[in-house]
């Protein structure tokens, strides 16, 4: 893990330049760091508008000149100044001809859209109805009642099912980065591509798809809860971030973003009460849910023990990280005073330990919990295990 910024890695990032471990590292630090996210939206959007530009030939009269001034054995100062002018003139007049040609040309996120398909019921873009097929473009709204439902081709990255009574907006679609904006309703999202180019804003947080298939829900007040079926999804608001792996589920809030993500075979008393630990009607009622969270912790969630150990501080985070320890037994390198200070090293091999570094290959990562959550008190637990 970084423990600097890392912006002068943006461009290399973005065109994989990097070798794999270092793509590994730079996708963690962006999951932790608001700043290093924001310089790679910057870069994201100079990609944007470089790949618009009209490659053209440099005028014919141009080149004698140039090769006279770098083929001149002996050229005085005052034979190459005019190489400086024609520079800078070369110069504005790209940036002056790159602004018009912006300006005149549509937006590529305008002139194409996604596909959508009519799967029930009479969906609507904007106040059409769709017959079997349309083309949902950037800034376009598509809205199913409580009879339709609907299907959009993402790119060619994947698809995202509309489910009744939900309201989405087409926002961005570059080779850079796919964006929805899901108003309120139900989507469910299957893609395959590499991480962090599809991405779906809800009025509570920001779901950030790692390769996988999920489920997102808003409801009337903005909250939303997430389900992961295959791969990762990291919710995230502002500096607040939780990264969801394959089985399990988050709940976020207008506002505060992310909970803690949860396994939801868990139980109905750890699920209830984690809720009410991460959304607390006042911070008094915290200390009683967390015991009761710990009390009802299996093997299998020691993954919401790990993130919580960042979420408490002092004696809970001591009592959090001795309930960790006896239900999955700790790696090795592993101190608990290092642990209780949230050591970045530690932390990763807690993390490697539970399979939730999500760079890892889904079935590899699935291997890893499961023996992570076996490895403690108690009966083994996969996956999918029950109580």
């Amino acid at each position: 893990m970084f423990s600097h910024h890392i912006s002068d890695l943006s461009s290399a990032y973005l065109h994989d330049e990097l070798t794999p471990e270092q793509s590994r590292q730079v996708a963690e630090h962006l999951m932790s760091c608001a700043q290093c996210r924001a310089a790679l939206a910057e870069v994201k959007l100079g990609i944007r508008f470089a790949e618009q530009l009209e490659l053209v030939s440099a005028p014919n009269s141009l080149w004698p000149r140039i090769a006279a001034g770098l083929n001149a054995d002996s050229a005085p100062p005052r034979r190459l100044r005019f190489l400086r002018p024609v520079a800078i003139g070369a110069a504005i007049l790209l940036v002056v001809g790159a602004g018009f040609f912006l300006l005149r040309r549509p937006h590529v996120d305008q002139a194409s859209g996604w596909r959508v398909a009519r799967l029930v019921g009479a969906p609507r873009i904007g106040s059409e109805s769709i017959n079997d097929q349309g083309q949902l473009r950037v800034g376009q709204w598509l809205e199913t009642d409580s009879s339709s439902r609907a299907k959009l081709d993402v790119a060619n990255i994947g698809n995202v099912e509309i489910d009744p009574n939900t309201r989405v907006r087409l926002l961005q679609s570059n080779n850079n980065e796919h964006r929805l904006e899901l108003e309120r309703g139900r989507l469910r999202a299957l893609i395959s591509a590499p991480p962090k180019l599809f991405f779906v804003n809800t009025p509570s947080g920001v779901a950030e798809d790692l390769g996988c298939a999920y489920t997102l829900e808003v409801d009337d007040e903005g909250n939303s809860h997430l389900r992961v079926t295959l791969g990762w999804v990291a919710l995230q608001l502002r500096d607040r971030e939780s990264v969801v792996p394959a089985g399990a589920a988050c709940v976020t809030r207008p506002g505060i973003g992310p909970g803690t993500p949860y396994f939801e075979d868990s139980s109905e008393t750890f699920r209830a009460s984690l809720s009410q630990f991460d959304f607390p009607a006042d911070q008094s009622s915290q200390k009683s849910t967390l015991e009761i969270i710990l009390r009802e912790a299996r093997p299998h969630d020691a993954m919401t023990l790990f993130y919580l150990l960042s979420r408490v501080q002092g004696s809970e985070r001591a009592r959090v990280y001795d309930r960790l320890v006896t239900l999955v037994a700790p790696p090795d390198g592993v101190t608990r005073d290092g642990m209780l200070n949230l050591n970045p090293q530690m932390m990763g091999l807690w993390q490697s330990k539970l399979g939730l570094t999500w760079g890892l290959p889904l079935d590899q990562a699935t291997k890893t919990l499961k023996t992570a959550s076996t490895s403690g008190v108690g009966k083994p637990n996969g996956l999918q295990g029950k109580r």
